[in-house]
């Protein structure tokens, strides 16, 4: 096998374990609300100790992976998470605090390697000559569907959260930094130096996709924290169903990025994630005003069929020149993620207020706008190989 196919392999495993470790979590999610007493707005306040993390991480990754490398970030990030998981799993029994704790260094370990595997994702882009960042994506849905999946199987069975979470924690600390060792060296401009990752802050192009990821961060991120939640409380659906709707909203997402790269081959990125905003608002109306559960689950599908192509589309816009690909989703990846520290608490309020599923509509707002500044990830007519 040439190092360029060992790479591949290993960059879907990083997206693929990613995804699972972060659905077998929000999966379970209702039941921690349960077994914690949490209401709507406490368990947004909770959730936003993992973009806590996540923001703090993220502006330091683009220097760190300059200096370490993308498969270091990685492995030491999955170990990280991962032992913080069985933290959050053991935690559960304790309170409330030491959960918060659990997962900002969680969210903080997530992080670090989703830039660092994005940032490898770009290298064997290069070095292949394909364009297949959305495949990797596809990586991470289908990782999730697999959790959501994990997590029906374990709510119809009964597993106590705390195995269920401590058993995923302890694989994925133990089992990804031994798949990554396959990752191609970085190749990193010599003149580029480790503080161009924040020079590129000032970049108008890089915060105007910044923001664009940020909108569909901030749609998808809804979706995996409330979509469960919502077709419990606002629907009147058992565990298990809430559960599944989540796992539905994660398949349409999947399967729309496993055959992305033809569509952008054909249409090219703006046009396709414009039309396809529209659609994920269509889904959304459907999830937050249908008459029936069936309906909003429907909705789910057209929601994360919509979104599928708007992270991956800003990660190659951030990294369409290889030189400066660190610095830039570096960047990219720390607007985005405001989209989960300001997510989970602002949903919260709002559900606290009317509904979970009227809270949803806030989301459409952001989908709108990500429509207008679509023009932003349009693929850059030449490339540097030097910071400018």
């Amino acid at each position: 096998m040439s190092p360029e196919s060992a790479a591949v392999r290993a960059v879907y495993a990083a997206f693929v374990v990613n995804g699972f470790a972060f659905a077998s979590w929000a999966s379970r999610i209702p039941q921690v609300k349960a077994q914690l007493e949490l209401s709507a707005a406490e368990l947004g306040f909770v959730l936003f100790a993992i973009a806590v993390g996540s923001v703090v991480g993220l502006p330091l990754s683009g220097p760190i992976i300059h200096r370490f490398g993308s498969r270091r970030c990685v492995a030491v990030g999955s170990a990280l998470s991962g032992t913080a998981l069985v933290g959050v799993a053991l935690s559960l029994d304790v309170g409330v605090i030491p959960v918060v704790l659990g997962l900002v260094l969680t969210g903080y370990g997530m992080a670090s390697w989703d830039v660092a595997m994005n940032v490898q994702g770009a290298l064997v882009e290069q070095r292949i000559g394909r364009a297949i960042m959305p495949r990797f994506h596809a990586g991470f849905s289908f990782g999730t569907v697999g959790g959501a999946l994990g997590g029906v199987a374990m709510v119809a069975l009964d597993v106590p959260v705390s195995v269920h979470l401590a058993v995923v924690g302890a694989a994925v600390a133990v089992g990804l930094p031994l798949a990554v060792r396959a990752f191609l060296p970085d190749r990193e401009d010599e003149d580029e130096a480790p503080s161009y990752g924040f020079r590129a802050w000032k970049e108008p192009r890089t915060l105007l996709v910044g923001v664009f990821v940020l909108a569909f961060a901030f749609a998808e991120g809804a979706g995996n924290d409330w979509i469960g939640v919502a077709l419990i409380e606002d629907h009147g659906a058992a565990d298990a169903i809430g559960t599944l709707g989540l796992a539905a909203f994660l398949t349409a997402m999947t399967a729309v990025r496993w055959v992305g790269p033809g569509l952008l081959e054909r249409h090219g990125r703006v046009k396709i994630v414009r039309g396809l905003a529209v659609l994920s608002v269509i889904g959304l109306g459907l999830f937050c005003f249908g008459p029936s559960t069936g309906v909003a689950i429907a909705g789910a599908v057209l929601w994360g069929a919509g979104l599928a192509l708007g992270f991956p589309v800003g990660m190659s816009a951030g990294a369409d020149d290889p030189a400066l690909a660190a610095a830039r989703v570096s960047v990219v990846s720390s607007i985005a993620y405001c989209a989960f520290l300001a997510g989970p608490p602002l949903l919260g309020v709002l559900g606290e207020h009317s509904s979970v599923s009227r809270a949803l509509i806030a989301v459409i707002a952001l989908l709108g706008l990500a429509a207008l500044i679509a023009g932003a990830v349009r693929p850059l007519a030449t490339s540097s190989t030097t910071p400018r």
